[in-house]
């Protein structure tokens, strides 16, 4: 292990937190690997250590939790390959680094919008979650995006709005409402498209929709 590598992981051990832990777990958090690091603090680490693509791969390969989520703040989007994205996505097991990655990292990517259609069709929770998750961020942050692009987005959201597990039904509300919360357009299209899943014969997709419908209608543009 690297000097540099070293001093970081003595940092995050030196702020691990128990208690953290215990509230972690609480909502969901895989405490596996988990020092109870707050978000404050790795963003501030992260901030002190700037960008730097090689030693964030290095800090994903330790395996601890907040240092994979210090990583992603500190990987370079241009230099992060797709097998580094695939590998990475195919190692969450938890919903914190996988929105985590998403939100600092994997939507400033060039192939943002097509790991997010090809991960929410995969089988496994997290990749899963994590094309949906791309979603609901690239419909925040994806600024000059045409419509269209988006829209392609709508027949994952449909066709998987069915699965029953906790991590995935939440991505794919998350992403149906930030679509429609994009523009006047796009809350048509996605009020459409909740119609639909809320004519499905399952629970899950009641759920998805009427939280959606429900958000979205009280949704107004300029």
């Amino acid at each position: 292990m690297s000097d540099q590598l070293s001093q970081i992981i003595n940092k995050l051990k030196s702020n691990a937190n128990p208690k953290n832990i215990e509230g972690m777990a609480r909502f969901g958090i895989n405490y596996k690997n988990t020092l109870g690091v707050s978000m404050p603090i790795v963003r501030k680490m992260a901030k002190q250590i700037g960008k730097n693509h090689s030693l964030a791969i290095k800090l994903w390969n330790t395996k601890i939790h907040e240092a994979r989520i210090l990583a992603s703040l500190v990987a370079e989007p241009l230099k992060f390959t797709e097998k580094q994205a695939e590998k990475w996505v195919s190692e969450f097991d938890s919903w914190d680094v996988c929105d985590q990655c998403c939100l600092n990292l994997l939507h400033k990517t060039r192939y943002a919008f097509e790991k997010a259609v090809s991960w929410s069709k995969r089988n496994e929770e997290f990749v899963k979650r994590a094309g949906f998750a791309l979603m609901a961020v690239l419909a925040v942050h994806a600024k000059v995006v045409k419509d269209n692009d988006f829209c392609d987005f709508f027949d994952c959201i449909l066709n998987q709005s069915t699965d029953e597990r906790n991590f995935v039904k939440k991505a794919v509300n998350w992403a149906l409402r930030q679509i429609g919360k994009r523009n006047s357009t796009l809350k048509k299209k996605s009020l459409n498209v909740a119609q639909k899943i809320l004519e499905l014969n399952s629970k899950t997709a009641r759920w998805i929709a009427t939280d959606a419908i429900k958000e979205l209608k009280n949704k107004t543009f300029k």
